[in-house]
Order: C-alpha cells, then sequence, then structure tokens
C-alpha cells in the first residue's frame, strides 16, 4: 500500500526536498503550498523527477484552507500516513545591518506573528489532520524544528548559536518542542510517532541563503523520522547526528 505524505510548504528548500526524498522511496507526496502558483510547479518537478506530487492549497494560518485541504485528502485518499509540519517563518526586526534587534527592542507583533505560522498553524493543521493520520496503519507527524529552539544549547551558550539570539524565532521553536512533546505524550499508546526535527543551518530563503548545509542535506533527518517504523521513537528531538537535547 503506497503511502500517503502531507507537506507544508512543501513548494520550496527543505520542504520541498522533503518532498523529493519521500517521493524517491515510493510515497505519494502532497506539496501543501499557499498558493497555486507556487505550488503547481513544485509538485511538477517532482513527477518530472518520477515522484507521485500532488498540489495541495494549504496556507497553516487560515483555518477554512486546513479543513478544505483536510476535506479532499480524505476524498481521494481516505487516510494520511505522514504528516511533516515543515512551513515556518522567521519575522527580522530591528535597525542594524542584519536586521535583528535584542529581546528587549523586539516588538511583540514580531512574536506574535512568528508563533501564528510556527506553532499555531501546527496545532491547526495537526488537529484537523489527526483523524486522517488515525486511519493509517501507522502515522508519523514530523515537526521541523530548530537547534535554536533547544533550551539546552541556550543556557549552554553553544558556540555554534553564539550570537543568534532571535527572540521571535528561537522562542517559537521552542515552543514548537513543547508542542511535540504534548501530542506524543497523548498519542503514545496509538501507532502515530510524534517526533522534531532540526535539519541544522541550512543556506534557504529563510536566512538568505548563508546556511552551510543544502536544503537536500537538511531534509535527510526529517526523511528519516517519516519513515520510521512501529518500533521507531516517539516524543523525540533529532538532528542529522542522533538526539537534540531539548
Amino acid at each position: 500500500m503506497t503511502e500517503i505524505a502531507l507537506i507544508t510548504g512543501g513548494n520550496k528548500g527543505i520542504g520541498f526536498e522533503t518532498a523529493r526524498q519521500l517521493g524517491a522511496a515510493g510515497v505519494r507526496v502532497l506539496v501543501g503550498a499557499r498558493a497555486a502558483e507556487r505550488g503547481e510547479p513544485a509538485a511538477a518537478t517532482l513527477r518530472v523527477d518520477g515522484a507521485d506530487a500532488t498540489f495541495v492549497r494549504l496556507d497553516v494560518t487560515d483555518e477554512d484552507a486546513i479543513e478544505a485541504a483536510a476535506k479532499r485528502i480524505e476524498a481521494e485518499f481516505g487516510r494520511l500516513d505522514i504528516l511533516v509540519n515543515n512551513a515556518g517563518i522567521s519575522v527580522y526586526v530591528g535597525s542594524g545591518a542584519d536586521g535583528v534587534a535584542p529581546p528587549s527592542r523586539t516588538p511583540v507583533a514580531a512574536v506574535r506573528e512568528n508563533f501564528e505560522t510556527n506553532v499555531f498553524g501546527v496545532i491547526a493543521v495537526t488537529n484537523v489532520m489527526l483523524p486522517l493520520l488515525r486511519k493509517a496503519p501507522l502515522g508519523r507527524i514530523v515537526n521541523v524544528s530548530s537547534g535554536l529552539g533547544s533550551v539546552t544549547l541556550a543556557a549552554a551558550d553553544d558556540p555554534l548559536l553564539a550570537g543568534i539570539n532571535l527572540l521571535p524565532y528561537n522562542t517559537s521553536k521552542t515552543a514548537l518542542n513543547g508542542v511535540t512533546i504534548a501530542y506524543a505524550r497523548e498519542l503514545r499508546d496509538t501507532p502515530i510517532k510524534v517526533n522534531a526535527v532540526t535539519p541544522g543551518y541550512c543556506a534557504t530563503d529563510l536566512n538568505g541563503h548563508t546556511g552551510f548545509r543544502t536544503a537536500a542535506e537538511g531534509a535527510e533527518v526529517t526523511v528519516r523520522l517519516a519513515l520510521i517504523g512501529p518500533d521507531g521513537p516517539t516524543g523525540g528531538f533529532f538532528g542529522a547526528d542522533g538526539p537534540v537535547p531539548w
């Protein structure tokens, strides 16, 4: 039975590479994107590469769009095996050359904007898609977080994260990690696995393509957790080299 995977923000960057790699593994991929002019070309490119790919209109901040996407998936496939909550933003604020303000000068509105997509959007999509995941023999939810959301690494002043004190983005990913644990706890007696991943510092639109890892490399850990079997982990936080501290 061919598995069905929905990837939010699947039209570019790490989301697109996740869709490409899952497609190469024989998974039918549903490319979630806010607009057809973004999602349709991405799905078409995946099909040229041999993947079974379909564009699904999905804005994670629009509850009506989420409901419509779920109804379409149910009508066409009857279930969902894999949900990758990949869509995310980073709102930069401040007057410095890097556009970043320290926490004490960060507008609350910027924090709210990040949380709207990175946290509330994940909750909204997960809640609506969960009935479809429950219909799968083995459901998997992968939340794309960040090492910047690790409280342990931040408190230890990890040298790789030093100086990246982005209040809106970092705290939204910390919250997403908490969301991951909450769902994993609720679903621990079901076949559904829930995990968070950090792709590392990848060159994407999110950071002006300054990362030292490729989007394809960043997608690998997401794909690995999306394809785990019934004995796979749940309630964990993983990077390319294994578990990451919360």
